[in-house]
């Protein structure tokens, strides 16, 4: 990874931050993208020492003129983009019954309306580097959950997503995979709205639902997206890659 030029969203917390650090810790030059700019900026001063570099970018991509500056910006200061990283995301509870068409939509712009356009952006300049993406998904793309109408659906669209852009940048020598984790500890779910002892109960409860006994760690998620966008997976592509402690091959519970 050595110099290659990284976007990576949702890189303020968890799997993203991860990720970035992972990345700038090989050499990366990586555009760690979010809307909390403490977070940001103190990622990009964890950085110092590492073989590559952190760059914050301040963004919200429900605004598509911001994706449009994100990928301008860091086109015209580092001349071109190698891999790009679909990191960002939230999760909120409710049903058929009780979900709003608000958060729904909310739902959707955030996880999958925001990805398709970041691609679609990028395409040009991950044609001229012959580069990759990596999308991350969720365990709830693959299996259905109950209480989680929006964010299942939103997550099975990005696997599907996944799929079909690989097969139509293939020809262009851009390929595009995904991750499905199970629970990791993250700020995820207290975004959505859970207490911290309501969170504490359910990373508890994980060590059940996980047949390895226990939830990820953001490292670990990151370790298998550098994997994918590395070299060493020169003809994966098109994959949706579980990594999960074995729960979707459990029933929901």
């Amino acid at each position: 990874m050595k110099d290659k030029v990284i976007i990576i969203t949702g890189a303020s917390s968890g799997i993203g931050k991860a990720s970035a650090k992972k990345f700038a810790e090989e050499g990366g030059r990586v555009v760690a993208v979010g809307r909390n700019e403490t977070e940001l900026n103190i990622l990009r001063d964890e950085a110092n020492g590492f073989d590559g570099e952190i760059k914050p970018h301040l963004a919200d991509l429900r605004e598509i003129s911001q994706i449009e500056r994100l990928v301008t910006d860091t086109a015209e200061n580092f001349k071109k983009i190698d891999v790009l990283i679909n990191s960002a995301g939230i999760i909120a509870s409710g049903s058929i019954e009780d979900t709003t068409l608000e958060a729904w939509d909310k739902m959707m712009d955030i996880n999958l309306r925001s990805m398709f356009y970041t691609v679609q952006k990028c395409v040009p300049h991950l044609e001229d580097s012959k580069g990759s993406i990596v999308n991350v998904s969720s365990v709830t793309g693959l299996r259905a959950f109950p209480n989680v109408l929006a964010y299942c659906v939103s997550k099975a669209g990005v696997d599907q997503f996944t799929r079909c852009v690989a097969l139509e940048l293939a020809s262009k020598g851009i390929r595009v995979n995904a991750v499905n984790p199970g629970v990791v500890i993250s700020n995820l779910h207290k975004r959505s709205g859970m207490s911290e002892e309501e969170y504490e109960a359910f990373i508890e409860h994980s060590k059940e639902t996980h047949p390895l006994g226990r939830a990820g760690e953001p490292e670990e998620i990151a370790e298998l997206i550098y994997f994918l966008a590395s070299n060493k997976s020169s003809w994966i592509t098109g994959a949706t890659y579980e990594i999960d402690g074995g729960r979707a091959q459990t029933c929901a519970r």
